[in-house]
């Protein structure tokens, strides 16, 4: 990376934080819950002992967040007679997973830091230190979000992107959030570990486009791999990894598979093989210089971070993650717990 990347992407970086001071800042809790990050560090340890792909799946419920509503912990909401839950829309149920983890984290939370710390920030927390256990970058976290009172399926149905989408409709999805597609490109990143059921990609392996053949970017080789995995007859919960090469590590290995036409999700090979596009380069820079993605990485984590956060008297601290403060009686159906995730 050239000593100009170095300095610009520290001073994206510096701005980002910058301007959000007023509303977020690292030391939110520095008084009022100083061992946060070695209470949320320690749950996700040890639940990492035990389900490598955890951290994947939390970085993914922090991007599931941030897309509906902006990052308020809306996710995470159950159904009850006041909240439609967005853990059943198409994009997350039986998808997204973690969530027993978060409640774990607050539950910790609370017992140190009572009626202190939110939900919503402990996905964010969650996040970053996800990535470091994954030998991936860690950033300086702006915290000070508070949780929603609502939740909206019908935005996480529109906002959160499906496998299945092009390049221009991923920019698309992306730039109602705020994000350009150098953020689209360096989140997808996430992909570097994780896992995703044969359902999300199974339609590049027969019948792409309803062509009655496969998609013509897959890698011969890893087309037959993939169809070993994902028969005709298959139930379409056999997991498969995101990243081929490094499975359970957070680096840059995601983009030389993009290169060698070894993306498991269409969203994911749009990015280097569509035709003459602007991402193309974004992806080679990546694959070259590790550093150089991990630098963006956190720039992109930090300004997804304050999509439509709630601050000051917006919102609450919630007491627990699945319910509004005062809702518990009212639960129409159990928690989630996304076990047959679709992705992570």
């Amino acid at each position: 990376m050239s000593p100009m990347h170095v300095i610009g992407v520290a001073f994206w970086c510096a701005i980002v934080i910058h301007v959000g001071y007023a509303q977020l800042n690292p030391w939110f809790y520095r008084e009022t819950c100083p061992y946060l990050y070695t209470i949320v560090l320690r749950v996700i340890f040890d639940a990492s002992l035990t389900d490598p792909r955890i951290g994947a799946s939390l970085i993914r419920l922090h991007f599931h967040d941030c897309f509906v509503q902006g990052c308020d912990g809306s996710v995470l909401l159950n159904n009850t007679r006041r909240i439609v839950s967005e853990q059943q829309a198409r994009p997350n149920i039986n998808s997204i997973r973690g969530l027993d983890v978060v409640n774990n984290i607050k539950t910790a939370v609370e017992h140190a830091c009572p009626a202190t710390v939110s939900c919503a920030d402990i996905l964010a927390i969650a996040a970053e230190v996800a990535s470091v256990l994954g030998g991936g970058p860690s950033w300086p976290i702006p915290l000070g979000r508070r949780d929603s009172l609502t939740a909206n399926r019908a935005l996480a149905n529109r906002n959160l992107p499906a496998p299945t989408l092009t390049l221009n409709q991923l920019k698309a999805s992306f730039r109602v959030q705020g994000l350009n597609t150098r953020d689209l490109v360096t989140l997808s990143g996430a992909h570097t570990f994780g896992r995703a059921h044969c359902n999300t990609f199974i339609q590049r392996l027969y019948n792409f486009s309803n062509t009655g053949n496969p998609d013509p970017t897959l890698n011969t080789n890893y087309l037959q791999t993939l169809r070993r995995l994902c028969p005709r007859n298959t139930t379409l919960n056999n997991l498969n990894n995101l990243d081929l090469t490094t499975p359970n590590q957070f680096d840059n290995r995601y983009y030389s598979n993009l290169q060698n036409h070894k993306g498991l999700l269409q969203t994911d090979q749009e990015l280097f093989s569509t035709p003459n596009a602007d991402t193309i380069n974004i992806v080679n820079s990546f694959s070259n210089n590790q550093a150089f993605f991990f630098e963006n990485f956190r720039v992109s984590m930090i300004k997804m971070g304050y999509i439509g956060v709630l601050t000051g008297n917006k919102g609450e601290i919630r007491k627990h993650c699945n319910f509004v403060n005062g809702d518990y009686s009212q639960l129409v159906g159990g928690a989630s717990k996304g076990s047959k995730d679709g992705l992570s």
